[in-house]
Parts: structure tokens; sequence; C-alpha cells
């Protein structure tokens, strides 16, 4: 199943993608409803629920309590539009995406040793402890994982690195759940986590950077 999930969820995507210009729907127009594209993809609803959320990451569509789910106006969020396509249209992009991925958070992590916060240090200790908890409950730390990583972005106190590495990560906290699936992984994932957190927490860079590296190489990012 986790084979299969992320694919289903790229191609719903794709498939909504094209609706929506067979259907020569524009911004501020109304998508069809959760139920409506499951009839008509052939598909479950938790998938295109799926495939809802992370467009709404990206901010490319929003959804109105008691009205319905919209394609939002064209405003400042070009890069996670031109990411989307470029993934969405050539397979092969992935792994561009991952190595733009590593070269943004590996430069954020650099700034962050010197510039981290004892509240932020206090952040990510609290990420590990819930991951190795929900982990313990048989439950994959996706929203754990993805938070520590965030968090280590947020701690080079540089906003434009912080909206760079966002869209390339947040758009499919699928992979995530991909990456934790495979056997063994959870754990060794929070173990890696642990030796980024304690090489931040002393600002060895050469040290954190190394354990970074690694841990994004194990994960198939």
């Amino acid at each position: 199943m986790a084979n299969d999930q992320p694919k289903l969820y790229i191609e719903i995507i794709k498939q909504l993608n094209q609706i929506i210009r067979n259907d020569q729907l524009k911004s501020g127009d109304r998508l069809p409803s959760e139920r409506e594209l499951s009839e008509r993809l052939q598909v479950g609803r938790s998938s295109v629920r799926e495939a809802f959320r992370a467009l709404e990451l990206l901010e490319l569509i929003e959804t109105r309590r008691g009205e319905g789910t919209f394609i939002k106006k064209a405003g400042s969020h070009r890069l996670v539009e031109i990411i989307l396509s470029f993934i969405l249209n050539d397979e092969s992009a992935r792994q561009d995406l991952a190595e733009t991925r590593k070269i943004v958070e590996v430069e954020a992590l650099r700034l962050a040793c010197q510039r981290i916060t004892d509240e932020q240090l206090d952040t990510l200790n609290k990420l590990i402890e819930k991951s190795k908890s929900e982990w313990q409950h048989g439950d994959f730390p996706v929203e754990e994982d993805y938070l520590f990583h965030k968090t280590i972005v947020e701690a080079c106190h540089n906003g434009l690195l912080l909206n760079l590495w966002i869209p390339l990560v947040e758009y499919n906290k699928v992979a995530i759940r991909e990456s934790l699936a495979r056997e063994g992984r959870p754990a060794a994932s929070i173990a890696e986590h642990e030796k980024v957190y304690e090489a931040l927490s002393r600002k060895c860079e050469q040290e954190a950077v190394v354990a970074l590296e690694e841990h994004l190489k194990n994960s198939r990012f």
C-alpha cells in the first residue's frame, strides 16, 4: 500500500489538472467535490482528499466551508506552481527536487548552528520524543518528521530560505510516509534526528551537516 498510495495520489492530481483544462475552469471557479471526483475518476475519496490537501498546502486551491473547493487566484505563489508542474510532467524531476531540497536544508542548517534559539532546540527535542511515542504506538511519525525539518529551517532565521524550502517538502507528505513505511526505517530515522539535534545543540556545524546529509540519503527524499 505504501508503494501504491503515492502513485495514485500523483495520478489524481494529474487527472484533476486535465479536468480543469477540459472544463475550462479558471481562478475563482469551483472544483468538483470529493464525491464527484471519486466517482468520475473511480478512486477512493480518501485519495482525492490527499490530492486536495497537497494542492491546498501549495495554496493553489482553497476550501470554503459550506461552499466547496475553489481554484485560488494567481498571486505570489508562482514558485510552487512551477515546482508542482515540473514534478507532474517529468517523473525524473523528483531527483532534481531531492537535490534542491538538500542544498536549501543543508545551508539552512549551517546558519541554524549559529542562530538557533533555546526554544527551538527544545521544540526539536520534544518532536523527537513525540516521534518515539507515535512509533511505540504503531503510528508513523509523519507530522513530527516534517516539523523537525521545518523547525531546523526556521532556526536559520532567513525567511527566504524558509519560503524556498516549504514548497519543496510540504507538497507531498506522502513521500515522508512512504519513506517511514520501509522496514526498520522509523527507528533509524528517529536516531538520525537525534544525531542532528545533538550536533545542533553543541553548535557543531560540520557534525550537524554530516548527520543531516546521511539522514536525507537514508530517507531517499
